[in-house]
């Protein structure tokens, strides 16, 4: 009985043993098949060329899909787009001791001025845009019965007529046809140029605080200025302003506008800062007197600079007198 049982374990392990050999064989074949299959490491395939290819095959955009624009570096400036304007403290009319107006002019040649007007963001182009999208309202600096200087925001102009004041007009005598005689003159506009606005003229209002005891300025308008010429004559008229803007209407647009700052990138530096933080140099044209005279009307050549620096000068001392003791 043991032989027999012992007989029948050495078959099985036989049949097991002959199972895996046969295995072996057949995936060793198929391995072999596979290996013949596939191109020798040597040889250039077709891939290559696939690549280049689609390499050189033009990209067509999907109409249907919108243009995904790449950001223009690696962090997005949203900060001063939601830029708020800091507000004004409460001046009670009580409460001024002291007060005088000055009109002052920002000639952007100069070089503390120049980022006025630099192509990657000029202060006229944002007061356009802001003018031609119905957000600022331009006046009218023609003087009239209501406004003798022409600066007290009496006429509103359309955003149009605005435009065409900054356009390079130049005044054109008429002539009749058949005598010869000069009839008149008129102004024909040309195309806005905005590297043709050099000035700004501002007005603004030095006040003492005795609450706070604060001495500051506040502007109230901006003006552009523009120079008419005269058609055939070297003659050229003096600068002019082209309109009026209150200015603490446009803050809610210079907030939002950054002024480019070469000396960093990353300051965040507006137009609204520009001006609340004294930004720039100008140089005054005219000051409230009782004659209403400008500084050109009794000073000529270097001596409007040396009146001009005398009124500053003026100013800061009126100051300084009030902490003396």
């Amino acid at each position: 009985m043991k032989k027999r049982f012992l007989i029948v374990v050495l078959c099985l392990a036989c049949v097991a043993s002959f199972a895996q050999t046969k295995k072996r064989k057949t995936t060793a074949k198929k391995t072999t098949r596979t290996t013949r299959a596939t191109p020798p490491p040597n040889k250039q395939t077709s891939m290559v060329d696939t690549t280049k290819k689609i390499a050189d095959a033009p990209i067509t955009a999907d109409p249907a899909k919108p243009f995904d624009r790449p950001l223009d570096g690696y962090y997005k400036k949203v900060n001063i787009q939601n830029a708020r304007v800091t507000p004004y403290p409460a001046v009670r009319e009580s409460d001024i001791v002291y007060s005088k107006r000055v009109w002052e002019e920002i000639d952007v040649r100069e070089k503390m001025n120049n980022y006025l007007a630099s192509p990657k963001g000029r202060l006229i182009d944002v007061l356009m845009n802001a003018i031609a999208a119905g957000e600022l309202t331009a006046y009218d600096p023609v003087p009239t019965k209501d406004d003798p200087n022409g600066d007290g925001f009496a006429t509103p102009l359309t955003p149009g007529k605005a435009k065409a004041k900054l356009a390079d007009s130049s005044l054109v005598e008429s002539f009749d046809k058949k005598t010869g005689e000069k009839t008149g003159s008129k102004m024909v506009a040309g195309e806005f140029q905005p590297d043709s606005i050099v000035k700004f003229r501002i007005k603004e209002d030095w006040l003492f605080d005795k609450q706070r005891s604060v001495w500051e300025p506040r502007i109230i308008g901006i003006a552009p200025m523009i120079k008419q010429k005269v058609e055939g004559s070297t003659l050229a008229l003096d600068y002019q302003p082209a309109f009026w803007i209150y200015f603490p209407a446009a803050r809610q647009i210079l907030v939002t506008k950054e002024a480019f700052n070469r000396n960093n990138d990353a300051t965040d530096l507006s137009f609204d800062d520009v001006f609340l933080k004294r930004l720039f140099h100008g140089y005054v044209v005219k000051v409230s007197n009782d004659k209403d005279e400008r500084i050109k009307d009794y000073a000529i050549g270097i001596d409007r600079l040396y009146e001009s620096e005398r009124i500053k000068k003026s100013l800061m001392d009126w100051e300084l007198n009030l902490w003396q003791y």
